[in-house]
């Protein structure tokens, strides 16, 4: 399910003990090798990219390296200096008035059965087919983060990237993945890809994008959907004729509602109430059971894959608030962030949620709004300004997710320090069954 990646040769690894003159010698081939000027593309490059260049920022990051070792301590930070200098600003196709607006405009215009709440400002980021066709999804959803982080959260803007201020290409996020390890974020992801990971095709996943980010101080959090647990168990025997409650585990809890019925229940998939009933009952303490008392209200069973959607709704509500009650059709949650989705073969970013409701039917139907860094960019803004053909583009609904495992990353508010930033060092993840 998970897809790791490792390291970038153009520096060699502090824990070699190198000498100077040595470090001095990769450092002017790493220069060497940025000031380069990018190789010529001839396709997928629309007349509205923004051109990479070379930023000199002069600064280094915020972030605190924990190293026993001084002289590995002090190679590091070298090689985190020149990297920030000597990164380089990613391409991407700029659409004017931004992406999300246009796709808040077309969600508008629809029933007004329908109620959608979209992210902020992000920028889509497409695989270019001379570049990184067939394996490089997993680094424009972390460039379209990014630029969602970047542009929504002051915060992750000054640690981002030695505060930079803009989203890097491929390569250098490559390096900066692989300096993370060298810090000890992610050991064994680290360990099976060798430690290295700048210059390859390898593919990555939410693991990494979570490595990346936490080791800027910010709280990127991993949440598995399995499926293949729960079979295990039955084939194995273990139910003995007995329903097996599937388990929730770690914070997230608190969008996930736990009933004492016999199904696993998440709610509120059903819009009969206002949001702050259901609310309510999603902040209860994780350890607390929800009893049914009779009130039907607040249960839905689930089958599948309808789990995973309805966290979501749950996620994007959360910071919604009594908002949802009112009579707009589209709500624009810049506190919400976007959410990377993995799933065996590929991965791409929820950047919304659309709930539809159904008067002839008991339960209302979830459509996640999606991109998928394997679309053009230009292909989506053209279908946004002309209405035409975008929800193929951009909705999913929940019987499009067959795989039997998917993995989601998201990032909270606030910057790690001190004890918290070692804390962030081991990737934890919160296991959904069902």
């Amino acid at each position: 399910m998970l897809m790791l990646v490792s390291s970038w040769n153009t520096y060699r690894h502090a824990n070699n003990h190198f000498a100077e003159d040595e470090l001095e010698r990769d450092m002017a081939l790493a220069r060497q090798l940025a000031l380069a000027p990018p190789s010529p593309r001839t396709k997928d490059k629309p007349a509205n990219y923004v051109e990479p260049s070379v930023v000199y920022s002069g600064r280094t990051p915020e972030t605190s390296i924990d190293h026993s070792s001084s002289a590995n301590r002090k190679i590091l930070d070298q090689e985190i200096s020149c990297l920030v200098d000597l990164q380089i600003r990613s391409t991407f196709y700029e659409v004017e008035g931004g992406l999300m607006a246009l796709l808040r405009r077309c969600l508008e215009l629809e029933s007004e059965n329908s109620r959608s709440i979209v992210s902020g400002h992000i920028d889509h980021y497409q695989i270019i087919e001379s570049e990184d066709a067939g394996w490089g999804c997993g680094w424009r959803n972390i460039q379209m983060l990014s630029s969602h982080l970047l542009k929504q959260r002051q915060e992750a803007k000054v640690v981002l990237f030695g505060g930079s201020g803009f989203v890097p290409d491929i390569p250098s996020l490559q390096r900066w993945l692989e300096i993370a390890w060298e810090r000890g974020f992610d050991t064994p992801g680290s360990e099976s890809f060798d430690h290295k990971i700048y210059g390859s095709r390898k593919w990555i996943g939410a693991i990494e994008c979570a490595t990346l980010f936490r080791s800027f101080g910010l709280r990127a959090r991993i949440v598995d959907f399995d499926s293949t647990a729960l079979s295990k168990q039955l084939n194995n025997g273990e139910s003995k004729g007995k329903k097996i409650k599937k388990q929730v585990y770690g914070p997230m809890d608190k969008f996930l509602l736990r009933t004492n019925c016999d199904d696993f229940q998440v709610g509120p998939s059903s819009y009969e109430n206002s949001w702050q009933e259901h609310h309510s009952l999603a902040r209860h303490p994780k350890d607390t059971m929800i009893n049914g008392d009779g009130s039907r209200k607040y249960e839905r069973k689930i089958n599948g894959h309808q789990v995973l959607v309805d966290w979501v709704w749950n996620y994007f509500t959360s910071e919604i608030g009594g908002r949802l009650d009112n009579s707009e059709h589209v709500l624009i949650s810049n506190k919400t962030r976007p959410l990377y989705i993995q799933h065996d073969g590929h991965s791409r970013i929820i950047v919304g949620i659309q709930m539809q409701r159904r008067v002839r039917e008991s339960q209302n139907q979830f459509i996640l709004l999606v991109l998928d860094p394997a679309h053009r960019t230009a292909a989506l803004e053209r279908s946004l300004r002309d209405r035409n053909g975008w929800q193929q583009l951009i909705k999913r609904g929940v019987h499009t997710f067959k795989k039997p495992q998917y993995q989601l990353c998201y990032v909270d508010p606030g910057v790690a320090r001190g004890e918290e930033m070692e804390q962030l060092k081991t990737i934890n993840s919160i296991l959904i069954k069902f």
